[in-house]
């Protein structure tokens, strides 16, 4: 909470001493009457220098038009005075000076003066010590539990709301059951587990699906993030897992989501320096607190992470974290659910086919697909369009891929011909190849950093590769350097991309997948990670030399063949790449129909140039 303006202390002395300016000058301090003598004061009488005379206790003033003039001190009563004076010649009555004694009304103005800085004063005072107070008593609430509340009475996320996930739904539905009607399990002697592990890659809904859970049951969520148990001070961790389970307790039955559990949870014992640190004592706290549950408390803790392999085992054993519910990345029929949740309420032109977008996004998580239909409501709405239609659809797609068009970039005639040829290159093998992807787009419209790309629809959901598969790949990759190469006899850095991916294929094909024939049916390396670090930091060579040499020789092997095919098929097909490339320069882009016909278009006849005049 953001602290109001008036809070701040030097705030407060600024604003005390405007004040404190602006009494004095309301409240002007007169300059008080000359101290005399008595015979001096008696003098001032005579000479006409005062017309009043007013006795003020033990001091005597001398008045002049109603302003004090002269003041001097005198000890005795009314009538002495007034006896001293006449007998020094001082004619006082009607025909003289007047005399008068002060009654001791209050002087409003003299007193304001003499209190009014005590006044501010103590005011600062106080103002001081409550902002001291404020702050201790904000050092106190240090310890205390930063998680958010919500209630269940109003849910806003309900699994209605959640798509391509329903094994996930299906095993989260047990702890709504369970949450309902808790007695249903106990009295069969079922225990619900205490904890549950949401394991899957960023973006897959693991946060969505730990809302809709509690918006289904209908209870509070307590939402939290790991990070924000761990503070540089020892034991502040520990004090706000402590309170947190608190509050769940009280506010049983609930739901407790930790996101990101692996910053607190991380594997003791790996910290760079080996000591016992906060992190690891905030987990220590979360280990007894999720021992401390009672079968019957109410309290579910749902956690999520996308490193489960970095976790403390004794975080994953059956009393804590006693289920794993992995959500991964939705299949073809995941996705076009996903997408119809996100397209609700918006509206959809008849031509737009969500079925067709799924087939188009392998690989695209749940935040992914949200991002595309949104990008494609902009595109609509900057295309001054009243619906969705397919087009702005799959030009989002593009630029989830790669980014936003880029047609202001500047490229010269000679790299946008190199561009066509690369980009034709990799459509034409594609074709060529018999376990290749069908080509969907190929364009030069530079995207990020991309100068150009082509994109393949996958006509089947696939989950293993197979051998062929991935020659095709490596050829499919190569097949763009060789179309530099075989059209304008140039080799440049456009395919470095291309390389480093066929490189990384034929290694793995080598070392993890068994897939050589002179090596044979084993994996070579083993791969090291710190857990404090969470990455791979080392790779263990547990081969020998000679073995790594003959490693090295099949990727090698693996690379070259796949070149030489594909500088077969982009020789053999010579002139239909440049038909293509021609009409690709002219028109940047080009969709699946419009490439099935190039293929099929008869290719014209070279223009000869005529022979001179004999």
């Amino acid at each position: 909470m953001k602290a109001r303006w008036w809070q701040g202390s030097l705030l407060y002395l600024l604003i005390l001493v405007a004040l404190l300016a602006l009494a004095f000058s309301f409240f002007p301090i007169n300059k008080g009457p000359k101290e005399v003598d008595f015979y001096t004061f008696v003098d001032n009488a005579k000479s006409g220098l005062v017309n009043t005379i007013q006795q003020d206790g033990n001091a005597i003033i001398g008045l002049r038009d109603d302003k004090p003039v002269v003041k001097a001190a005198y000890v005795g009563s009314t009538k002495e005075l007034m006896d001293s004076l006449k007998d020094a010649g001082v004619k006082l009555g009607d025909d003289g000076i007047k005399f008068d004694v002060k009654t001791g009304g209050f002087d409003w103005g003299s007193i304001m003066l003499s209190f009014l800085p005590l006044v501010l004063f103590g005011a600062l005072l106080f103002f001081l010590f409550r902002s001291a107070r404020g702050a201790n008593t904000q050092a106190f609430n240090f310890g205390k539990s930063r998680a958010r509340l919500a209630s269940g009475d109003k849910p806003t996320v309900t699994f209605a709301d959640v798509a391509g996930i329903d094994e996930s739904k299906g095993e989260l539905q047990e702890v709504v059951e369970f949450l309902k009607s808790p007695q249903k399990f106990l009295a069969l002697g079922a225990r619900i587990p205490r904890g549950l592990l949401l394991v899957g890659p960023p973006g897959c809904g693991k946060t969505l699906v730990a809302k809709a859970t509690a918006g289904e049951a209908g209870v509070p969520f307590f939402s939290i993030s790991g990070s924000e148990f761990v503070e540089m001070f020892v034991g502040v961790g520990a004090s706000r897992v402590r309170d947190l389970v608190d509050q769940a307790k009280r506010n049983s039955p609930c739901i407790v989501f930790v996101d990101e559990i692996d910053a607190g949870g991380r594997h003791r014992g790996a910290g760079l320096g080996g000591g016992h640190d906060e992190r690891e004592q905030t987990l220590n706290q979360i280990l007894v607190e999720m021992d401390g549950f009672d079968s019957n408390t109410g309290v579910i803790v749902l956690a999520a992470t996308n490193r489960p392999d970095i976790l403390d085992p004794a975080l994953l054993r059956p009393g804590r974290f006693d289920r794993h519910i992995v959500i991964d990345q939705p299949d073809i029929n995941g996705r076009s659910a996903i997408l119809a949740v996100h397209a609700k309420g918006k509206p959809l032109a008849k031509e737009a086919n969500l079925d067709v977008i799924a087939r188009q996004t392998p690989g695209f998580s749940g935040a992914d697909l949200a991002n595309l239909i949104n990008e494609g409501a902009i595109l609509a709405a900057r295309r001054n369009r009243k619906d969705i239609g397919q087009k702005e659809l799959e030009d989002s797609i593009d630029r989830v891929i790669a980014g936003p068009e880029k047609k202001g970039r500047v490229i010269t005639k000679s790299e946008r011909e190199l561009i066509a040829y690369h980009e034709t290159g990799h459509a034409l093998a594609a074709k060529m190849l018999p376990n290749a992807d069908p080509v969907h787009k190929i364009s030069i419209v530079a995207r990020g950093m991309m100068g150009g790309w082509t994109r393949f629809l996958p006509s089947e959901e696939r989950h293993l590769e197979t051998y062929e598969r991935f020659k095709d790949m490596m050829i499919i990759s190569l097949a763009g350097r060789a179309a530099e190469q075989v059209s304008l006899g140039e080799l440049t850095t456009g395919a470095q991309n291309d390389l480093e991916k066929v490189t990384l294929i034929a290694r793995r094909m080598i070392t993890e997948f068994g897939m050589s024939q002179k090596l044979g049916p084993r994996t070579f390396g083993k791969r090291e990670e710190m857990i404090f670090l969470g990455k791979e930091i080392h790779e263990q060579q547990n081969y020998s030399d000679k073995v790594a040499q003959e490693i090295d020789e099949e990727v090698e092997s693996l690379v070259k063949e796949a070149y030489t095919k594909a500088l077969e098929i982009i020789t053999d097909n010579k002139p239909r790449l440049k038909y293509i490339a021609d009409y690709l320069i002219e028109k940047e882009t080009i969709d699946d129909l419009t490439f099935e016909k190039l293929l099929k278009d008869p290719i014209p006849a070279p223009d000869l140039e005529p022979s001179p005049a004999s």
